[in-house]
Parts: C-alpha cells; sequence; structure tokens
C-alpha cells in the first residue's frame, strides 16, 4: 500500500476499493496509514481484501506502530488485522548522525548516513532483529528485513547485507527481498536467490528502468512490472524454487502515470505468466 501514497491516509475505503478492483487481493501495509486497526480491517472486509504483512519501523510514532513498542500489543492489533509478517523497512539510524540539517532534505540525509555506516552498525541492526524476531516469534509473528540498496555497498571483503544474512537467527529472521533495489545496486536478484536459500520468504515485486545507474545510494529510476529491465521469467521461478510465497507488488515514485493505473498495468503483466511454465514452477 505504500506505492499509493497518501491517498490511503486521506480515504482508506476508496483507496481500498480501487486496489480490489484492479484484482489484488492481498495487501501489505506500510504502518496504520493513520488508520485505527479496527477501520483497516473492517474495511479490509468489505472489499474482499487479506493484509498479510506490515511494515514496522524500530520506534514508532504517534498512532503508528514500531518495533520499541510493548510487543505483546503489538502483536494482538496485528493479529486482528490478519497479518503474519512484520517486516522491518530499513536500517536504523545510528544516533550519532543526528537529524536531518538546515537545507538538507530526507534524501540527503540518508545518503550522509549510509556514506558511513559500519560493520558495528549492521551489527547492531542484526541484533535488533534476532531479538525482536524471537519476541515476535512468540507471540505468533514472522519478523522480516526489507532491503534498499545501501546493503550492498562493500565493506572490506563482505556488504551490509551478507553480514544482516550471517549474523540473524534463520529460525527468528526473515527477509523481503526488494529486487528492484537490489538491481538498483548492480546486484543479480537471481544469484542472490541461489546463494543465500531460503533465507527470503517476500518480495517486492518492483521493475526499474534499463537507465537505472548502479549505486548504493537510494537513487534508482522506478518503472511499472514488466517494463522494465528486471528478468521477470528467470526470476519468478527462481524466488519460488527459493522459498518466497509472499509477493507484493511495490513501485517508487515518480510516478509517469496515475499510482493505481501503474498498479493495474504491473498486475496485468503479471497475470500473463498464469499458466505457463514460470508459474507451474
Amino acid at each position: 500500500l505504500y506505492t499509493v501514497g497518501d491517498e490511503a491516509r486521506k480515504d482508506i475505503d476508496a483507496t481500498l476499493a480501487r486496489v480490489a478492483k484492479i484484482g489484488y487481493r492481498t495487501v501489505e501495509l506500510a504502518g496504520y496509514h493513520g488508520q485505527s486497526v479496527q477501520k483497516l480491517r473492517s474495511t479490509a472486509d468489505k472489499y474482499g481484501l487479506k493484509f498479510t504483512s506490515i511494515h514496522v519501523g524500530a520506534a514508532g510514532r504517534p498512532g503508528e506502530p514500531g518495533l520499541d513498542q510493548d510487543l505483546p500489543r503489538l502483536a494482538a492489533d496485528l493479529h486482528a488485522l490478519g497479518v503474519t509478517d512484520v517486516v522491518l523497512p530499513m536500517f536504523p539510524v545510528p544516533e550519532r548522525f543526528g537529524a536531518q540539517r538546515p537545507g538538507e532534505n530526507f534524501l540527503g540525509f540518508i545518503q550522509r548516513v549510509t556514506a558511513g555506516l559500519t560493520r558495528d552498525d549492521w551489527q547492531r541492526t542484526a541484533d535488533l532483529l534476532n531479538d525482536r524476531g524471537g519476541k515476535l516469534r512468540a507471540e505468533g509473528l514472522r519478523l522480516g528485513y526489507h532491503n534498499h540498496n545501501p546493503e550492498f555497498a562493500p565493506l572490506g571483503n563482505t556488504t551490509g547485507m551478507e553480514l544482516l544474512l550471517s549474523a540473524t537467527s534463520p529460525d527468528d529472521v526473515s527477509f523481503e527481498m526488494d529486487v528492484g533495489w537490489v538491481a538498483a545496486a548492480g546486484v543479480d536478484p537471481v544469484a542472490l536467490l541461489k546463494r543465500h536459500g531460503r533465507r527470503f520468504q517476500l518480495m517486492h515485486v518492483k521493475d526499474i528502468k534499463p537507465g537505472t545507474k548502479s549505486n548504493f545510494s537510494l537513487q534508482q529510476d522506478p518503472t511499472e512490472v514488466g517494463s522494465g529491465k528486471l528478468p521477470w521469467p528467470s526470476l519468478l521461478p527462481a524466488a519460488f524454487n527459493a522459498g518466497v510465497r509472499k509477493f507484493y507488488v511495490e513501485q517508487e515514485p515518480p510516478f509517469s502515470i496515475d499510482r493505481f493505473e501503474a498498479i493495474g498495468r504491473s498486475l496485468a503483466f503479471l497475470k500473463a505468466f498464469e499458466g505457463t511454465e514460470v508459474v507451474k514452477l
């Protein structure tokens, strides 16, 4: 639901009605979108939608969940929504970086942070995931981590992503591969899936334009699924064979067309695989 931006916060009823009409049946939340748990669930039920995953930050904000909150209470809310997967959408920003500086926009702030991340920073993120993952598993939920592209920046002979994968417990922590950000880092998502077996159990189905220059600083040229550079005929079966069972269409701004039209085009492309060997694998 991140893809539709502020529309969910402005009018959750109209937003979910349009999502359902396009043909989606399962939805991943990006927080509560300014809604109560009861409103979210009743609206989803109204349109035959299921919430199966949610992005929850390391720190909560007013009216929004966080992994620093009362986890049993958070779990109760998520069970009421029908959610089974909780995903940390990004690494916590270490305190030493402070807040945004005067004249520094959010992208500039994050780029400054990512340029200075160390092995110890990634280890602290892994420790957070292990701790919260074990506690959420006791509550009947699975915790995962969602990548962008700074995770793939070289750190000596390794990367932040490799450190997270090696330092987290497979029993308590899964991963949600955002294939668009993987590709924006210049990394082959199929090879990454094959290298790490069943650690990846969720996926953001996202495409980027061929002109996207490889980088580790949160930059990409987004486009609808199927109109970019991702190799879907090989990527989809590789993801399924690696253990991915939850696939969520997501697209980054800026959009060249209406956001709902964009997710409609992406779904139409993916439906073209129905009945093919890609789906049967």
